[in-house]
């Protein structure tokens, strides 16, 4: 059986095409240009992108089910363009390619950010609406929108699953992801703070095992939350400081003052040629919803977060590994 994964040389895709190559499945890739998750792996590179029709005729001729998880993920408001055309136009591109090849099954990665916050007195789960207010961050809402085109898919007599991770963190983050990057300076002592808030983190390992399982159990049509644990970013950066030695920054910056100073922050970071790490659209984020459930994953998938202690250091021992950190790790 031939598997194609979008997105391969991503965080989750890179995981998602070991845990299929480890079960002895046949798996091609889609590629655009970073193929350093991919490095001596075993897997047929088909060159593209999901804004490319044509490459996705090729990536999905002959098969029987597809991973979707090719997107673009943005704290910047000023990246609405780049998220509709990859993460609403791509979407649509896989779907109709998915149909015109008459693949068997497409596994859509959306996001907790497609969903509603509030209530904030109320668990989010699947039944949550969909985000719609331009207010949202483009993210949030190119990944509600590119949920709606799997959905007119499905309507069209397409067999999908759509999956709404929370953030992921775990080992295979290459280039790296936005979180994955604030712990790279935890680790290495170049955080000079923390903010206020937090999010509910969920291994990427955990992400891919509730999609596997998906692919194979879900009824056609399904959504499922695949969520982790809830932790203040002050409490990951104190089990960072024990797990690697290096002391976690002292001050805790209110949110009221991270909110005043993130534009500043941004710019600065953007003239000097980086990405930022804490924007108005991230410190939104950590502003959400603290109570996620995958109630529905876990009766129907079995699904079951790892703790999160053990994700953390799993993580940071394949950055120092790496040689992503700068101080190594205690010995255990």
């Amino acid at each position: 059986m031939t598997i194609v994964v979008t997105g391969a040389a991503g965080h989750l895709g890179a995981n998602l095409v070991r845990a299929l190559l480890a079960r002895g499945d046949g798996v091609r890739v889609l590629v655009y240009r970073d193929r350093r998750a991919l490095a001596g792996l075993d897997v047929e590179v088909i060159e593209g992108n999901v804004c490319d029709p044509a490459s996705l005729r090729r990536a999905f001729a002959g098969a029987e089910w597809v991973y979707h998880a090719a997107a673009h993920i943005s704290l910047l408001r000023s990246e609405w363009p780049r998220c509709v055309r990859i993460n609403v136009q791509g979407t649509r591109n896989v779907v109709e390619a998915c149909l015109a090849a008459g693949v068997r099954r497409l596994v859509h990665f959306s996001s907790i950010h497609a969903l509603e916050q509030e209530p904030m007195d109320v668990p989010i789960d699947e039944s949550r609406p969909r985000v719609e207010d331009c207010s949202c961050s483009p993210y949030g809402l190119s990944k509600a929108a590119g949920e709606r085109e799997v959905q007119q898919g499905v309507a069209a007599g397409l067999d999908a699953v759509i999956l709404n991770p929370t953030a992921m963190i775990g080992p295979h983050d290459y280039k790296p992801s936005h979180f994955g990057e604030v712990l790279q300076a935890l680790g290495s002592g170049r955080l000079a703070a923390t903010v206020g808030g937090g999010f509910d983190w969920v291994d990427v390992r955990d992400v891919v095992a509730g999609a596997l399982r998906a692919a194979e159990a879900a009824p056609a049509g399904a959504t499922y939350l695949l969520s982790g644990h809830w932790v203040a970013v002050a409490d990951v950066a104190t089990m960072v400081g024990e797990i690697t030695g290096v002391p976690p920054p002292r001050f805790v910056c209110p949110m009221v003052l991270a909110r005043i100073g993130a534009p500043f922050a941004t710019a600065v970071a953007r003239f000097l040629g980086k990405r930022p790490l804490f924007t108005s659209v991230s410190l939104e984020a950590l502003r959400g919803n603290r109570q996620v459930s995958h109630g529905r994953a876990t009766r129907d998938l079995g699904y079951q977060p790892r703790p999160f202690r053990e994700t953390l250091e799993d993580t940071l021992g394949w950055f120092a590994e790496g040689g992503r950190l700068v101080r190594p790790l205690i010995p255990s």
